[in-house]
């Protein structure tokens, strides 16, 4: 795997390229905006969605989904509200058994897939048995592995062999890659918290106290596990990077595009006053509704998620949604 496309490049797909090309890899990183595009071949730098670091100008960007997909295999990582559209266009270019590695996370609108099915369901008509798809989740800040900060992330998928030669293309000595062939599990860490997250945001921002943040975490995790084990998920893998570790950055920083938005709501501002100024997706937003969806169909109570599509879909009041999740009744943990 010595030639590596990424598919989309905002933020984490940026990263991304920054960590295949650090591995000694050749890159091809895909952009839908041309002057995107324009930018990184000509300033080694992604101006629009990472800016302040510095690209390796072996890194080539193109808006060619044919070159991205003329690779040893491809880095999937653009946000879930496009992600069918574009791998569907994508699909037509891409090499059979080349591995579809997805960094996208979240739960598709309306069919309630997770990413993984979702690209199953855009490359598996073209390629059929020949399709390969792999999941990589963990606590992964873009810029911090941009800029070569320890960080280590968990790569799965259901062929171990393939998870194995897609963690020794990305590792390098401070990015450190953990393969396992539980992609259920490893995708469903990545999508929850991003919903958990606003809630944390929530608390911080009415000044709840890290008690209440740290109460909200720990049972956010066992909502996570109550329905990762509904759909086929093993426990090891929700307690382990993708599942806590994504959680525990992602419910505890500002830096988070979700506890940001939940920092503000907190705050008092409306959903509307946050989502106009933002030029990047909090994946938390769209996943508060079909995260819950997915409960639903699955009669998994998720009370927190629940409480969050509850602020986000019809902004019902902050404190009503506090005082009934406090009001519920005291069970065995």
């Amino acid at each position: 795997m010595q030639n590596i496309g990424v598919l989309g490049a905002g933020a984490f797909g940026t990263a991304m390229a920054v960590v295949a090309a650090r591995a000694g890899r050749n890159v091809t990183l895909w952009a839908h905006e041309a002057e995107v595009v324009e930018t990184i071949n000509s300033n080694h730098e992604n101006e629009a969605f990472l800016s302040g670091i510095p690209l390796d100008p072996a890194i080539r960007a193109t808006t060619d989904l044919a070159e991205v997909c003329d690779n040893d295999a491809v880095i999937v990582a653009v946000p879930t509200v496009f992600l069918r559209a574009t791998v569907t266009a994508a699909a037509q270019h891409w090499k059979p058994g080349v591995p579809a590695m997805i960094c996208s996370k979240g739960v598709e609108q309306g069919t309630c897939k997770l990413m993984a099915e979702v690209v199953g369901d855009c490359l598996t008509p073209v390629l059929g048995d020949a399709t390969v798809i792999a999941s990589m989740g963990g606590p992964t800040f873009a810029k911090e592995i941009a800029t070569d900060k320890p960080s280590a992330a968990t790569i799965a998928c259901t062929d171990i062999e393939v998870a194995k030669k897609l963690s020794a293309a990305l590792a390098s000595p401070n990015f450190r890659t953990y393969v396992t062939d539980d992609i259920v599990g490893t995708q469903l860490g990545g999508a929850t918290k991003n919903v958990l997250a606003i809630a944390c945001g929530v608390v911080t921002g009415k000044g709840l106290g890290d008690n209440a943040r740290a109460a909200l975490i720990t049972r956010g995790l066992a909502e996570i596990n109550d329905l990762g084990l509904v759909l086929g998920a093993k426990s090891h893998t929700l307690m382990g990077l993708s599942g806590l570790g994504d959680l525990t950055l992602t419910c505890n920083a500002m830096q988070s595009r979700n506890f940001s938005v939940g920092y503000r709501l907190g705050q008092g501002e409306t959903l509307e006053q946050i989502m106009g100024d933002r030029k990047t997706v909090a994946e938390g937003v769209p996943n508060a509704e079909t995260v819950t969806e997915l409960a639903r169909r699955n009669q998994v109570d998720m009370p927190i998620c629940l409480a969050v599509e509850a602020v986000l879909a019809v902004e019902a009041d902050l404190d009503a949604i506090i005082h009934g999740l406090l009001s519920r009744p005291i069970v065995s943990e």
